[in-house]
């Protein structure tokens, strides 16, 4: 089981790397930062709710996940 904070900060930390990527890509193509500001952080806002669903979801599905009598010593 995972709590609900380290979910939030997995997935923040993940978008803060996905963010700079997509100012790098943006300002590439743009070459105005302003722009490229504005669509990286539509884009990580956008993408951190989604990544947080994602897991969240995951945690439901018991496939591949042991029980504690499995790892219990």
């Amino acid at each position: 089981m995972e709590a609900h904070l380290r979910s939030i900060l997995k997935a923040a930390t993940w978008r803060l790397g996905g963010f700079v990527v997509t100012v790098l890509v943006a300002w590439t193509v743009t070459r105005k930062v302003g722009i490229a500001a504005s669509i990286g952080l539509a884009d990580t806002a956008l993408k951190l709710v989604a990544y947080y669903v994602h897991e969240r979801l995951w945690l439901k599905v018991r496939f591949g996940m042991l029980r504690r009598a499995d790892y219990d010593i």
